[in-house]
């Protein structure tokens, strides 16, 4: 009998400290994590180009297994990232339509009301303060779980129309 599956968090974060500790507070939780310093590297290990809205046959530059391998359940990203900040880094996955479906969490150390509702709006999840403690890592599970949901969706109805024509 095969193990269940991990869920794969991907936690982007410029400050090392930082990264240090939200990948900790998920590995201790069981979760397979990749880290990156930042929204471009995100992007980059996603299999997203960041021209893909203007170019659609960017991915036949990429391997076409790329995203199958490496699939990610959820994105934790810190909010303000030099280069690109979490949340153009969240509008540009939720813009994507194979990207579109993720789960993102949105962090920082600030607790600057508008933009939490702005991220919120956005399609961000959640919006942690940092430092980001066991408490916010246990508040995730709901939205990789609902995720999942979502990837068996077609499997679930592909068997049920083929238990009707039985």
């Amino acid at each position: 009998m095969a193990p269940q599956q991990q869920f794969h968090v991907l936690a982007v974060d410029d400050s090392i400290i930082d990264r240090k500790l939200i990948e900790r507070l998920l590995k201790t939780s069981s979760y397979q994590v990749t880290v990156v310093d930042s929204g471009s590297k995100a992007l980059e290990f996603l299999g997203l180009n960041e021209d893909e809205q203007m170019d659609q046959d960017v991915s036949s530059v990429l391997p076409s297994d790329h995203q199958q391998d490496l699939e990610v359940n959820l994105i934790i990203t810190d909010y303000w990232m030099p280069g690109m900040t979490g949340y153009e880094l969240l509008r540009k996955i939720k813009q994507s339509k194979s990207l579109k479906d993720i789960p993102v969490v949105i962090m920082s150390s600030e607790n600057v009301p508008s933009r939490i509702n702005r991220c919120l709006k956005e399609g961000a999840e959640e919006f942690f303060l940092k430092p980001v403690q066991m408490s916010d890592v246990n508040k995730l599970k709901p939205h990789l779980l609902r995720g999942r949901a979502m990837e068996d969706e077609p499997i679930i109805n592909k068997i049920e129309a083929t238990l009707e024509v039985i």
